[in-house]
């Protein structure tokens, strides 16, 4: 499509797919959506993003980032006959992180349906150069129907910029401006009979949206939660995948990936220990679910076979009791539909009730493992630590992949079978 057109598009359920070509130097770049009313967002929750990752009205979710075969998608599932009558607009918008636009090679935006995969419209790069973020296109009524525009609107000052452009209030630190002088208080005369109550407080102003997140990378592997701020309430770690390819494991005689099964099913597990000393397992293998308020404090929301970033795999830390943890070692097992991880692209997050989510990619697996160590937890002095492991285990002869990740990472407890 050329900057300025339109074309009609489906009511049925679209991807909406950011994508450019990988690189050494290049940004790394984010999709996101904003549903506007006369041109402004109703509320912070119409801004659809990787900190909000989905919206109420169920119309707009992020699908998740992609790296495959040298090129990174990131994905928007919109479904237009689920969002509200009075919106009337959704515009589809893109911001770098690390650099600006004109150092993506390639990028474009790409609507396609859903259910069969088949591109509606496509708008390549706009003539980027300067430009931090970008408004890439919009869908839009039209007598009872709904288009697509490719619009290329650049902004200078990013994710930021572009958000508090249609109505968003955004959490960026502010220079404190310098305090005032107090006035001498005046006097204040007896009340009478007739005082009327004093008025109640203004209700507090909803929160800003927060624009930091964190990715962990092999150069940068690790982040303090206490630096963040995440040191309360609930820590999410979200397990996502998508097979890139149909594989089902590694043929034992040529030692080469054979066909991976359409029903593969990750199990998202955590090893821990406490400070007082007790240790054991997080996981759906044996019922052993865990607890949120109670020890272990940490709870396996449930098992999913999708790998869509709004389920997969899901677990919940208690960060209340930070000062029980010992470490934790979160990982993943595959627990039936392959052999070997081979040609799965994961992608784990890590979010924080309070202060920015974490999240990162798993390198490719290049040998047949069934078992992955994804991140290590560590409580050093009150200090919690996010270690990026993303580290492929190939177990021994008769070994489970639970018993495996204890080895490596010293355990040192006792296992027995267990089944769902």
């Amino acid at each position: 499509m050329l900057k300025g057109s339109n074309t009609a598009v489906p009511t049925a359920a679209l991807r909406v797919e950011l994508g450019w070509r990988a690189g050494p130097g290049v940004p790394d770049a984010d999709t996101s959506a904003l549903l506007l009313v006369s041109g402004k967002v109703r509320s912070d929750a119409d801004f659809v993003f990787y900190n909000q990752p989905a919206h109420s009205s169920g119309a707009i979710r992020h699908d998740g980032k992609r790296n495959a075969d040298g090129r990174v998608t990131d994905t928007l599932i919109v479904d237009l006959a689920r969002v509200e009558p009075e919106v009337e607009t959704i515009v589809l918008a893109a911001s770098s992180d690390g650099g600006a636009f004109g150092q993506v090679p390639g990028l474009y935006i790409e609507v396609q349906d859903a259910a069969q995969g088949t591109p509606v419209a496509r708008f390549d790069n706009p003539g980027a150069t300067t430009e931090t973020a970008f408004v890439l296109g919009e869908f839009y009524r039209r007598q009872g129907a709904w288009k697509f525009r490719a619009v290329g609107q650049g902004y200078s000052s990013g994710l930021e910029g572009l958000a508090t452009d249609y109505g968003i209030t955004v959490d960026e630190p502010q220079q404190a401006a310098p305090a005032p002088v107090p006035a001498p208080a005046p006097p204040v005369a007896a009340p009478s009979a007739h005082t009327p109550p004093p008025a109640a407080p203004p209700a507090a102003p909803p929160e800003p949206v927060r624009l930091t997140k964190v990715t962990l990378t092999k150069a940068a592997p690790s982040v303090s939660l206490t630096k963040q701020g995440g040191t309360s309430g609930a820590l999410h770690v979200n397990l996502n995948w998508q097979v890139r390819k149909q594989f089902s494991g590694w043929s034992s005689k040529f030692g080469r990936p054979a066909a991976m099964h359409s029903d593969l099913d990750l199990d998202l597990c955590a090893l821990y220990e406490l400070t007082d000393g007790s240790k054991g397992v997080v996981q759906a293998l044996g019922n052993a679910f865990g607890a949120l308020h109670q020890p272990p404090y940490i709870h396996l929301d449930g098992d999913d076979r999708t790998g869509a970033v709004s389920t997969g795999e899901n677990l919940t830390v208690n960060l209340d009791h930070k000062n029980d943890f010992r470490r934790i070692l979160v990982f993943v097992t595959i627990y039936e539909g392959a052999r070997s991880f081979a040609d799965l692209n994961a992608t784990v997050t890590l979010r924080p009730q309070h202060g920015a989510p974490i999240d990162f990619s798993l390198d490719e697996c290049t040998v047949p493992s069934p078992v992955c160590a994804l991140a290590l937890i560590t409580n050093t002095g009150g200090d919690l630590v996010v270690q990026r492991e993303a580290r492929y285990l190939v177990p021994e002869r008769g070994v489970s992949p639970q018993r495996t990740v204890d080895y490596a990472y010293g355990w040192g407890m006792n296992w027995t079978p267990g089944r769902k």
